[in-house]
Formats: structure tokens, C-alpha cells, sequence
């Protein structure tokens, strides 16, 4: 390794549509970064929130969030209602200090494996030129969250 910072990117993608565009991107052999990590949601429209906020809580550099191109939805309308919600999570992400440019909403048929390769390399390179967000870091040295090895031994 170059001892250049890597970024870590969750992706959430739409089941329909996304999804299967990055399970083509892989068919298809489309080359693209391997710091991105797909959590599969049924629709874009499902994503709360608080799952961006979470992933930047355990150490996430950036959020992609991916979905069917607006009029396409398998849920009629559920896509205009993730943008909706990426717009205003933005806008929560400036007030609390966060570059808004850490999140990012994509739309990408099932049949756009290459884009959706593109668009995930160009994200990659524009949070490592972001810097990594260290969120985790600056909050532990905050003394706000606990060491992640205690949280996992709390018992259910």
C-alpha cells in the first residue's frame, strides 16, 4: 500500500434496480474500487435517515445511495421520497458541521452496470479527496461514544 488515505463508502441500493446493476457491473467484469460496502434495501425510498447517520457514526467516509431513475420505481413513487429525504439529510449534514458532499444519490437502472462501476470510482475518489471524516475518532476522543469492543460485549 501507498500509505494513501482509502476511504470507506456504504452504499445502499434498491433492490429492483441498483442492486442488480452492480450484480451486472461484477458479471460483466466493471472495474471499480473495492471501498465501497452494498447493504441492498427493497426501495431507496426505505432509507431512514438514521442509517446514513449510523454509517458515519461506525466509520463510514461516505454514503452512496443508489435507486431507480425517477418514473421507474417498482413502488410507484418512492424514489421522489428518497430524494426528498437525501435533500433534507444534507442540509441536517451541513448543520452539524459534515461536508454534505459525503452523501450522494444515484440513479441507476438494472441494465447500467457500467454507470453505476463509473459513478462508484468517481465517489471514491472525491471523498478521498474529502479526507477521511474520522467521526468515530473525534467522537471516542470526545469521551461521547464507547470503545467499540466494549459496546460489543454489552449482553443483550
Amino acid at each position: 500500500m501507498s500509505g494513501e488515505f482509502e476511504p470507506l463508502i456504504i452504499g445502499f441500493t434498491c433492490n429492483w434496480c441498483s442492486y442488480r446493476a452492480a450484480d451486472m457491473a461484477g458479471t460483466a467484469r466493471f472495474k471499480y474500487p473495492p471501498n465501497i460496502r452494498l447493504l441492498r434495501l427493497m426501495c431507496s425510498g426505505r432509507l431512514d435517515p438514521t442509517f446514513v447517520l449510523k454509517a458515519f457514526r461506525e466509520g463510514a467516509d461516505g454514503v452512496l445511495i443508489t435507486g431507480c431513475h425517477p418514473g421507474e420505481c417498482h413502488y410507484i413513487e418512492q424514489n421522489y421520497k428518497a430524494l426528498r429525504r437525501v435533500l433534507l439529510l444534507k442540509r441536517l449534514l451541513g448543520s452539524m458541521g459534515l461536508n454534505p458532499e459525503r452523501v450522494k444519490l444515484v440513479w441507476a437502472s438494472a441494465a447500467e452496470g457500467g454507470r453505476l462501476a463509473r459513478e462508484i470510482s468517481s465517489f471514491v475518489e472525491h471523498v478521498r479527496a474529502l479526507g477521511p471524516l474520522g467521526w468515530p475518532q473525534r467522537a471516542m476522543a470526545n469521551g461521547r461514544y464507547a470503545a467499540r469492543e466494549e459496546i460489543e460485549e454489552v449482553p443483550a
